[in-house]
């Protein structure tokens, strides 16, 4: 008769455990979302405000040679939002897999990437160090198509958010490359 009474007691204390766990979870996935999210857009944020205003009001910018393939400058706007939600989700799904022992190295690397992603704009556009710059997209590039092979390592077609980066980063070191070869 004891152990009858304490049955659903002990079910509904299950019950609420696993509630709890389960919010826990929950609560921890949408935390480190949110700090990828805050992580990556804040170098956007960064490196725009390091490199001395925008783009299109930048004298120095508008009378250089620029390659016939330079998309209208709403598209960055486009291009670097969709990228950083990607690598946001990449980032979130890569964390949610394994522990931060054991992407130790990933991190470490995209610290890098995060210091070369703040520091092009302000080397490009405030100090017009065109090589320099064209040096720190090319390491980035080989730095964000080493996240595609980690990544496809590790969570397989889920590394496939990182694709538009590379893509856009390949474009973006043709248009720097052709700014340092025609001016």
């Amino acid at each position: 008769v004891v152990s009858s009474s304490l049955a659903p007691a002990t079910k509904e204390k299950a019950v609420a455990l696993c509630g709890c766990l389960f919010l826990f979870h929950y609560i921890s996935t949408m935390l480190r979302f949110i700090i990828f999210l805050v992580l990556n857009f804040s170098a956007l944020g960064l490196g725009s405000l390091l490199m001395g205003g925008n783009p299109a009001a930048n004298d120095w910018y508008q009378s250089i040679n620029k390659a016939p393939w330079t998309p209208p400058g709403w598209v960055f706007g486009f291009a670097w939002t969709t990228i950083m939600i990607c690598l946001t989700i990449f980032m979130w799904k890569l964390s949610e897999q394994y522990s931060t022992k054991e992407l130790k190295l990933f991190y470490f690397i995209y610290a890098l990437h995060w210091i070369l992603n703040v520091l092009w704009n302000p080397v490009f556009f405030k100090y017009q160090h065109i090589l320099l710059a064209l040096v720190i997209i090319l390491i980035l590039t080989c730095v964000v198509g080493w996240f595609l092979v980690y990544g496809y390592n590790k969570i397989r077609l889920w590394a496939l958010f990182v694709l538009p980066y590379f893509l856009w980063l390949i474009i973006a070191t043709s248009l720097n490359g052709y700014i340092f070869l025609r001016n």
